[in-house]
């Protein structure tokens, strides 16, 4: 079947001018353009990402405390389980 739809469109594909073929061709590679654009936005926030981090690997080398969230050093109690007394 498959075979047959692309024999068909072929055909068709066919009929067309060289103008329309042009204009396809244009809608497609702007699509694909579009989507390297994103994609190589992409690449540059991970590539900021790495530098970012190559930074804290060489300050670790030198001595210096990792960095990033500080630890939460506050515990919290759960008094829910506790029974409160009546008078």
């Amino acid at each position: 079947m498959k075979k047959y739809l692309k024999s068909f469109w072929n055909w068709l594909k066919d009929l067309t001018t060289l103008d329309e073929q042009a204009i396809e061709l244009y809608g497609e590679a702007k699509s694909r353009v579009n989507e390297v654009k994103n994609e190589l936005k992409d690449v540059k926030k991970a590539a900021k990402n790495v530098v970012n981090q190559s930074k804290d690997v060489v300050g670790v080398v030198k001595g210096n405390k990792k960095r990033g969230r500080k630890p939460n050093n506050k515990t919290k109690t759960n008094n829910s389980k506790k029974r409160k007394k009546w008078n």
